[in-house]
């Protein structure tokens, strides 16, 4: 059983919680029946993750047969990772979902995309990485109650590349959320309602101009782009490149960047922005990912 799950970055600015965007990124999981759990892991965070029952794969798998009311037979796992560790890229999505497809798959069980995100929740409550992800594309997604989530699919222009920028240093996501107000202003509030709407109405309209608008966020960019250290300077910089948005990526330390042109100026930018600040950093040009998970037995 092979199972292939995109990256995503996710928020887009004003969309906290609510955007996200999979990716032409990937990890890959080869699953196998066996007499005891194992896992080799290769390609990004080897040698960081666990090798046993506390991998997060083996752990949303477990789960899931609980929760299914079957049993957790063990399985061998080789895990491929090409998406960073740590760098709001949405690796963890990957794991949680990888392991409930897998209680899934084993068990020839039909489970809808609505009962799959309940079980992901389990596991982490957010659901702007785990749904496009899962489907693909551009999301639009709601809590409804703590378990239930509602969403859109849209079409993402074409005509957008996704450039990665990621600096060598991870920003977990519960000290990222750490720094966020616990109270906005009204305002605030307001701001962002705008900005969030504005962002799908461009990307419908292919309304490229207004997108360096719609990313502008109160929320939580003012205070994560401080842990990201050189944000605000690479900001301006991507923008005079001719850069059509700019914004973190999930809970950083990855920025996002969506454009048409200089893409390979943009990230040579940055990589060099970041060096100057003492930090080596890498970048990719992506493109949408529109289907999400896929698994075949």
């Amino acid at each position: 059983m092979k199972i292939v799950v995109p990256a995503t970055t996710s928020n887009l600015g004003a969309g906290f919680d609510t955007f996200g965007l999979a990716l032409t990124l990937y990890n890959t999981f080869e699953v196998e029946e066996s007499d005891a759990f194992a896992i080799e892991i290769y390609g990004e965070g080897a040698d960081k993750l666990p090798t046993d029952i506390r991998n997060l794969f083996f752990q949303a798998y477990i789960r899931a047969c609980q929760e299914l009311g079957v049993e957790d037979k063990p399985i061998k796992v080789v895990q491929k990772n090409d998406i960073p560790l740590g760098r709001g890229l949405g690796s963890s999505a990957t794991a949680i979902l990888g392991g409930i497809i897998t209680a899934v798959g084993l068990n020839d069980l039909k489970l809808s995309e609505e009962e799959i995100l309940e079980l992901a929740f389990l596991f982490e409550s957010h659901p702007d990485n785990l749904v496009p992800a899962l489907v693909g594309g551009f999301t639009v997604s709601t809590m409804v109650g703590d378990k239930q989530v509602k969403f859109q699919k849209l079409d993402f222009p074409i005509e957008l590349k996704v450039l990665v920028l990621v600096p060598e240093f991870e920003i977990l996501t519960e000290e990222a959320r750490k720094v966020l107000p616990a109270m906005v202003s009204l305002k605030d509030a307001v701001f962002n309602i705008q900005r969030a709407s504005l962002m799908v109405a461009s990307l419908v309209n292919r309304d490229f101009e207004m997108l360096r608008y719609a990313v502008e966020d109160r929320l939580h960019q003012p205070f994560r782009g401080k842990l990201l250290h050189g944000f605000d300077l690479f900001k301006e910089e991507a923008y005079k490149l001719g850069a059509d948005a700019v914004f973190i990526s999930g809970s950083g330390s990855t920025i996002g960047v969506f454009a048409r042109e200089n893409l390979d100026q943009i990230g040579e930018m940055g990589i060099e922005l970041y060096k100057r600040l003492g930090y080596a950093a890498t970048y990719k040009v992506l493109e949408v990912d529109n289907e999400g998970l896929r698994w075949a037995k």
